[in-house]
């Protein structure tokens, strides 16, 4: 899902040519559970001018030929978009040392332990060429940005307009100020069980790229 939002944000955008890159082209199942597959291997992945990741296993996150793709391209990259989870392949690779970033709210202090300076409040984080959201619709909002930065501000609206992005959340509850510290905390123990290994591989990876 995280990966949508920025996908149909680019895709409307003139002349761009999108991958969606795994090491090969197998389908898989994404995060939520939706089907899925790339279209580009590692291997034939040419250099980006954007690259973006969303929420990601833990699994991936522990894996070197990942990491090392992931630096590769985006220290050649002119923006580096990381949605949800995705912050934490970023913080392992050690991209986001010293460096303001945001993720979902259930580990945003997490951020610290992969060198990264967390902010909360549920904004687009822009540091230099790195743009960080919280998850789903931070998506779409972290590619308007970097849309703009790229192309400008009169294509970044028009594809806001085409898409018609105007959230109306139905219930008012989609940051922790609004739902409150009973529903936050609630949050918080339902999804510590999966979100617990995607922070500490991604810390350990950090670590152990800083004592290389």
């Amino acid at each position: 899902m995280d990966v949508l939002g920025s996908h149909t944000v680019f895709g409307i955008s003139p002349n761009v040519e999108m991958h969606l890159v795994w090491k090969d082209v197998e389908p898989f199942m994404g995060i939520p559970p939706w089907p899925t597959r790339a279209t580009t291997r590692f291997a034939d992945c040419p250099d980006l001018d954007v690259i973006m990741v969303g929420a990601i296993p833990h699994e991936t996150v522990d894996d070197p030929e990942v990491r090392d793709f992931f630096t590769r391209k985006a220290e050649m990259a002119s923006a580096v978009i990381t949605v949800c989870g995705g912050a934490f392949l970023a913080g392992a690779c050690g991209l986001l040392e010293g460096r303001r970033a945001t993720t979902n709210f259930q580990m945003l202090d997490a951020l610290r332990q992969v060198g990264a300076e967390p902010v909360g409040g549920g904004e687009v984080v822009i540091d230099g060429k790195f743009v960080s959201a919280g998850p789903v619709t931070g998506s779409f909002e972290a590619a308007f940005a970097v849309v703009e930065r790229l192309r400008g501000p009169e294509v970044a609206k028009m594809i806001e307009l085409t898409i018609e992005y105007d959230p109306h959340p139905p219930h008012g509850v989609g940051t922790p100020e609004k739902a409150g510290p009973e529903m936050s905390a609630q949050s918080v123990a339902q999804y510590e069980p999966m979100m617990r290994p995607l922070i500490e591989i991604a810390a350990k990876a950090y670590g152990e790229m800083r004592a290389a």
